[in-house]
């Protein structure tokens, strides 16, 4: 007769067991590759827990293939033999730790053949992974009912990562952790939250339950105040600007925005070209520096002073959303972004700004590995945000359907990563050597989750988990059509432009 609640037995191969691994035969059809299981350790040594990480299916009458081939070629084997009977599955287990009077200890002693393998019950996993019951509800542990609800402090404070393929949840996930940011006490701690939005996936927030939180703003109305532009920030924006031409130009742009100032009256990139036509004396550098500056005027981006004021928007408890899918020219883009990021970490320095989550979304795009100067304008800042802003409260979100283009540096300051489906094998390979915790078995797993499920792995967890993501509280249509309805949507507007021709013809 079965114990009651035993999954299995474990048994000695020639591989184990180990302090890292051990193997155990099933005796109940409920184990499921990823479940969690606990073994009772050596005597006062706690509870061995760890998680299936293969399953694997034998038949001692199926082992011999020349065997099998002639006896199936008269009548199936299962009518003649009791092959029922010798059937048998192994879990393998990899051990992530000891349990023991409230604390996670590593394993140092393997756990004993013959022991009874029993299902890892949610309290005693909520304890080993470090849940929070205040924390943020992502979903719950795959084959469990146990809600993943992590510390924000853990998740965010040393930064966060979401990879992913296209189509994988991406924005999903991000939005579910939105959600339950918006919906913290002020007991529980609120921080302010801002997306740079490269899609206009989010804005749809302001339609729904969490609309008196959220404010959009649509990047083609931002202005930077030109009188907080420096010389270097010149430059960063303009890397074909030479060392030798800025130290030209700044003491023009000092002395301006001196006399400025004492007339109480705001400048413009405009004035600054005027002055140096009249005052850099050598053509060499004023020709193309008059050239590089007209060319950032027509971005049109800068204005006596910002619009809309960050210190204004970026309140506890509330979304900021940047629109920046209205935005083509790519350069613009990335001075908007470098300077948003320079601000806000400047502001929140200053304590004039609450803590903050940064969410970057196509952060390859913003933070690339590999990319000439021009093409990585917010790269810098981005980077300088991820090294120094744990210390402020400054918390960065990198979203990235492509790994492998993304900061290296900026990456490996995540501390943790939740991973979605990724079937590339240059990512696969990028996300293994980026991320600590990730072995060649997740690795392999990735590329089979489906939608909506995600690996958590890092600083949030003690040991990495998979988790099922929740559904969204709050429902706002993608601005992503389906193909067949924007393929119908098209041929209808052709053929009642048609009509509408012929009738008045």
């Amino acid at each position: 007769m079965q114990e009651n609640g035993v999954l299995g037995t474990v048994i000695s191969t020639q591989d184990g067991p180990t302090t890292q691994s051990f193997s155990f035969v099933i005796s109940s059809r409920s184990v499921r590759k990823g479940q969690f299981v606990k073994v009772k350790s050596e005597p006062g040594a706690g509870v061995a827990i760890g998680s299936v990480s293969e399953i694997t299916r034998a038949n001692r009458y199926f082992e011999r293939a020349e065997a099998v081939a002639e006896y199936e070629r008269s009548s199936p084997m299962t009518e003649n033999f009791p092959t029922a009977d010798w059937e048998y599955v192994v879990a393998n287990v990899k051990v992530h730790g000891v349990f023991e009077e409230g604390r996670i200890a590593r394993s140092s002693f393997p756990v004993a053949p013959g022991s009874r393998v029993h299902l890892a019950e949610d309290e005693l996993l909520k304890r080993f992974l470090q849940l929070d019951d205040s924390g943020l509800e992502l979903g719950t542990l795959q084959h469990h009912h146990l809600p993943v609800r992590v510390s924000m402090s853990k998740l965010l404070e040393k930064h966060l990562a979401i990879l992913a393929m296209s189509g994988s949840g991406k924005s999903y996930l991000t939005s579910v952790m939105i959600e339950e940011l918006l919906d913290r006490k002020l007991s529980d701690g609120r921080i302010a939250i801002v997306v740079l939005d490269s899609h206009g996936e989010y804005i749809g927030f302001r339609q729904t339950q969490y609309g008196s939180s959220t404010e959009v703003i649509d990047a083609k109305k931002l202005k930077i105040a030109f009188r907080r532009v420096s010389p270097q920030a010149l430059r960063e924006w303009s890397p074909e600007i030479s060392a030798a031409q800025i130290r030209e130009l700044a003491p023009v742009m000092e002395r301006l925005k001196a006399e400025k100032k004492e007339k109480g009256e705001p400048y413009a990139l405009q004035d600054l070209i005027l002055r140096a036509e009249q005052e850099i004396e050598k053509e060499n550098v004023r020709r193309p520096l008059v050239a590089w500056l007209s060319e950032l005027s027509k971005l049109k981006i800068f204005s006596a002073s910002d619009q809309p004021k960050l210190e204004q928007a970026v309140l506890p408890g509330k979304l900021v959303v940047v629109d920046l899918s209205s935005i083509e020219n790519a350069k613009k883009k990335q001075i908007l972004v470098s300077y948003i990021c320079k601000r806000l970490f400047k502001l929140r320095k200053a304590g004039k700004v609450p803590p903050f989550l940064l969410v970057v979304e196509e952060a390859h795009n913003f933070a690339p590995e590999k990319m000439e100067k021009e093409s990585a304008l917010a790269k810098g800042p981005i980077i300088t945000m991820a090294r120094e802003g744990r210390k402020f409260g400054a918390c960065l979100c990198l979203i990235s359907q492509r790994p492998v283009h993304l900061s290296t540096t900026a990456l490996a300051q995540c501390n943790t990563n939740i991973i979605l489906r990724i079937t590339n094998p240059f990512d696969i390979k990028h996300v293994g050597e980026s991320c600590e915790g990730i072995d060649s078995g997740m690795l392999d797993s990735i590329t089979t989750l489906r939608v909506g499920e995600a690996l958590l792995v890092g600083e949030a967890v003690s040991s990495p988990i998979f988790v099922q993501i929740r559904r969204r509280k709050s429902e706002f249509p993608s601005r992503g059509k389906d193909l067949a309805q924007l393929a119908k949507a098209f041929e209808e507007s052709m053929e009642r432009k048609k009509q509408d021709i012929e009738a008045f013809l």
